[in-house]
């Protein structure tokens, strides 16, 4: 005899699906930043910010396993206002739009508004298009991947 497990809580299945359509947009945006970085152009600057702030100055090595977990922790965390909205959305093309739109508001409200406020630096927009540009881009990306990877 047979016997089959409970199926996950609605809340479970969400988290694990944050952890796995989460990982692969966070893994799509690395290409774009390392491209970015290879222009000379600014990118992750928050995420390294951030880093310090919660462990200091590390060395090499570390500090770059550190800042891949620092990624994929906040890749995670992000996926899920997002996965909450797409399980209303259908339409391949439509759950893009939406990913799109998430990534770029995520990019104005987090990363162009509120790290700038807490690190006391001026926003992006008052520093340039080559400032606004690769972090929009990645965001963009995260967005539209996320939400043409999620599970419903």
């Amino acid at each position: 005899m047979t016997t089959l497990s409970p199926a996950p809580a609605p809340a479970m299945r969400v988290v694990g699906e944050a952890l796995r359509s989460g990982t692969l947009a966070g893994l799509a945006m690395i290409p774009f930043a390392a491209v970015f970085r290879a222009q000379g152009l600014r990118i992750n600057e928050y995420g390294r910010k951030l880093l310090e702030l919660v462990v200091g100055e590390v060395g090499h090595p570390l500090h770059d396993v550190l800042t891949f977990v620092e990624h994929m922790v906040i890749s995670w965390v992000a996926a899920l206002p997002l996965l909450l909205v797409l399980d209303r959305v259908s339409g391949r093309w439509r759950r893009a739009l939406v990913g799109a739109l998430y990534g770029a508001s995520f990019y104005v409200a987090v990363n162009s508004l509120a790290l700038p406020l807490l690190f006391g630096d001026p926003t992006p927009w008052k520093l340039g298009l080559q400032v606004v540009f690769p972090s929009l881009v990645v965001h963009l990306v995260y967005g539209v991947t996320l939400a043409l990877v999620a599970r419903r």
